[in-house]
């Protein structure tokens, strides 16, 4: 009986992660950041919070989607909730932290984008803007990750 090195075991994963299965994950990633990022950024421009709060708002609203949608489908595989949660962590911490810096910052870069208000297209071409660059940017984050056996690659020992 052969064993194999960790560093062969290693190649061997890194090469059957490819950027179609990174991007499936990262639009995973995404969509959670999405929803919490829009309705982080309506409700702190509609009740006139100050940028700051905006996006702190965002971000944690970002997170909880981000964990809720993973923690749903762990919990389909029949994971009890407290590990469950463990998994979402450990899937999707690194990803939206990722999200939630690049698309926040375009937020607040491009100009005007923040005091835009709700019926501004700049508003919402800004928003759609940056979470498309934050998906380009995370894409291959998550495939790193994945090729280590780190992110999402822990949501898929469970399905």
């Amino acid at each position: 009986m052969t064993t194999r090195s960790g560093h062969d075991q290693h190649h061997e994963h890194t090469a059957t992660v490819g950027w179609a299965m990174a991007a499936q994950a990262t639009l995973h990633c995404l969509t959670g950041c999405a929803i919490g990022e829009v309705l982080g950024m309506v409700i702190g421009t509609a009740v006139g919070l100050h940028d700051l709060a905006t996006v702190v708002l965002s971000i944690a609203l970002a997170f909880v989607f981000g964990y809720a949608l993973t923690m749903r489908g762990v919990l389909r595989a029949g994971l009890p909730l407290r590990q469950a949660l463990g998994v979402a962590l450990a899937a999707d911490t690194v990803s939206i932290a990722v999200m939630e810096v690049v698309d926040n910052a375009a937020m607040l870069v491009i100009p005007g984008a923040m005091d835009a208000g709700l019926r501004s297209g700049l508003f919402w071409g800004a928003l759609a803007g940056s979470l498309a660059l934050a998906f380009v940017l995370t894409l291959p984050v998550n495939r790193w990750l994945m090729s280590r056996g780190r992110g999402h690659a822990v949501v898929h020992a469970h399905h």
